[in-house]
């Protein structure tokens, strides 16, 4: 692993989805009454989530939040219980602190963080699922206005990760695929630091529309190489769940999976896997819960915010690592972090 020199912007991202975690903790509080329903004694995930009647997605949002406020814990068998702290979110507990965060349970995205909670989604998908492709209805990244703005919202943290993810990346003569790649910042430093290597970047058209304008700024940045990076890239319209992925020797999947849930995540990964090469690498950059789903804080809180505005959440390695496995890829045990809570994990496919 290389090291990192620059400043991590963590603490900007962290504050901004707290906001989200926030909508948890009171909406399990005051509207699923999840600290009334353990006070009895430990449940196992399944046995909570049959009371509460969530679905697992649901559940896997709002459950690993809640012990990383340190509020649940996962006992010796693995069931759910009351941490010390928790027990004062009990209205039998004396005192509590049950009217005090009730001053905000009616808050408009408390009630709403509620309803999606309790129906894995808003309730009109449409109005609640920004930027993902559901069924067989185009996709809202077809839109130009909408997939402009969204590409170039995502910019700025594109351009702060990709070159610490590009200089961890495997550095070899070849090709990159760059799957969903947005911005296609990703693609550019790997080019730069890889000066023999291709890639290609494959996306929505509306999306690429904007990576082209970019990558005319990266080329013209007066770096040492960027010049060069414009020749050796190919941008590839398409879409991921359907459409044929091009062979590759490495393949990128950056802040993808999260997006979507466990099922479209196993689809995924061995479409992914049969589009590499014997010997070629997945990579995959994303902020991962732990592997017991007790936290990290910051990553749950990312996960709420994924819960609200995708189809998906954020998994943890573990998860990752079997649906590669199940692709028939070899993961491999590195774990290498970034920053703003990211990180890489790779497999490799059997020469």
């Amino acid at each position: 692993m290389l090291p990192i020199t620059q400043l991590d912007l963590a603490p900007i991202t962290r504050h901004l989805r707290a906001m989200f975690g926030s909508r948890l903790l009171l909406a399990a509080v005051h509207h699923l009454n999840v600290f009334e329903e353990l006070k009895g004694g430990p449940l196992s995930v399944t046995e909570l989530r049959n009371q509460l009647q969530l679905a697992e997605r649901s559940a896997m949002v709002l459950f690993p939040a809640l012990c990383a406020m340190e509020l649940l814990r996962f006992d010796e068998s693995g069931q759910l219980a009351l941490t010390e702290l928790g027990h004062y979110l009990t209205q039998t507990q004396t005192p509590n602190l049950t009217g005090y965060t009730g001053l905000e349970k009616d808050d408009p995205g408390v009630l709403e963080m509620a309803i999606r909670l309790r129906n894995d989604g808003p309730l009109q998908a449409p109005e609640g699922i920004s930027f993902v492709k559901e069924g067989e209805g185009p996709s809202p990244m077809d839109d130009p206005e909408l997939s402009r703005k969204f590409t170039l919202g995502l910019a700025g943290r594109a351009r702060h990760l990709s070159p610490i993810a590009a200089a961890n990346l495997s550095k070899r003569e070849g090709h990159l695929l760059d799957v969903a790649g947005g911005t296609g910042f990703y693609t550019y430093e790997w080019l730069l630091a890889n000066p023999t290597s291709t890639a290609t970047l494959f996306d929505r058209p509306a999306v690429l529309a904007v990576a082209v304008e970019l990558l005319e700024e990266f080329v013209q940045s007066g770096r040492p190489g960027a010049a060069g990076v414009k020749e050796r890239v190919t941008f590839m319209p398409g879409d991921m769940l359907t459409d044929d992925i091009p062979q590759t020797d490495i393949l990128l999947a950056a802040s993808l999976f999260h997006d979507w849930p466990t099922s479209t995540c196993q689809h995924l990964a061995h479409r992914f896997a049969a589009a590499l090469r014997p010997g070629g690498e997945l990579w995959v950059h994303d902020a991962f819960l732990d592997d017991d789903l007790s936290g990290p804080l910051a990553v749950t809180d990312y996960s709420a915010q994924l819960f609200w505005n995708t189809l998906g959440r954020c998994y943890s390695r573990a998860e990752y690592r079997s649906w590669l496995a199940e692709a028939g890829l070899e993961p491999t045990a590195t774990n290498i972090p970034t920053q703003m809570d990211y990180g890489l994990i790779w497999a490799v496919k059997p020469a």
